[in-house]
This record gives C-alpha cells, structure tokens and sequence, in this order.
C-alpha cells in the first residue's frame, strides 16, 4: 500500500554562472519517463488545485516561482510541504490524494507527469479515494 512515506524529492541539476542559473530536466535525471508537461500560474491564493488520485501514474510537482502548498493524504496520514525553490521537485507516486494550495501572487508550478492525460486513471471524488484505501 502507498503511503506518505513513499514521496521523495527531487533535486534537479542546476548549471550556476555569473549570468544566471540554468537547471534541466530530461529523463536521465528523474525516477521515471515523462510524456506530459503542464504548468498552473495565475491562481488565486485563495483558490486550490489539485483535488484527486492518480491510479498508475507518477508526477513531478515544482515551484517555478513563487510558492504553494502540497497537502498529501495517504488515506492515514497527511503531510504538508512547502515547495518554493525552482531547482527542487517533489514526485508524487501513485495512490497519493493531493492538494495544492496557498499559492504565492506570481507562483507557477510545473508538473512532469508519466503519461498523457487519461480521466480513467483518476481518483476525483474523495470519498471514494478513502473507502480504496480501507
């Protein structure tokens, strides 16, 4: 079973300059291929994201800018985390409820996804997702 436990960060390479710094993604450097790229800005700070279970599908979430929370429930327990740094992704596995919120004025949050979108792979109604896990 898929607890809290399982989630892990991600530290993504980060090339420093005097210009600037660069970090990368490609699928060398993360636990898994990706297929979709997507990305979330402009939401209200009062507003939250999220709000679903993947079933077989893994994700990268990451602050591009700003911040925003990630509540993570494994249907026991529930963890928040801060994500704020551009560099740092936080992969959440399969069977994982999560929850996005207060996000910063000007935050963007990337998410690597494992696969194209599929509606069939994902958990939206909450309840459900708790007698799953039961």
């Amino acid at each position: 079973m898929t607890t809290i436990n399982d989630i892990q960060f991600i530290k993504l390479p980060v090339v420093e300059d005097s210009r600037g710094n660069l970090a990368y993604i490609q699928n060398d450097v993360l636990p898994f291929h990706f297929k979709r790229v997507y990305y979330l800005f402009d939401v209200p700070s009062t507003s939250q994201r999220g709000g679903h279970s993947h079933i077989n599908q893994n994700q990268i979430l990451i602050a591009l800018s700003g911040s925003f929370e990630v509540v993570i429930y494994d249907g026991k327990n529930e963890k928040r985390i801060l994500l704020n740094k551009p560099n740092i992704g936080l992969q959440i596995v399969p069977g994982l409820w999560r929850e996005l919120q207060n996000f910063s004025s000007g935050a963007v949050c990337l998410v690597i996804a494992e696969d194209v979108f599929d509606e069939s792979d994902y958990i939206r109604d909450f309840e459900l997702f708790k007698k799953s896990k039961t």
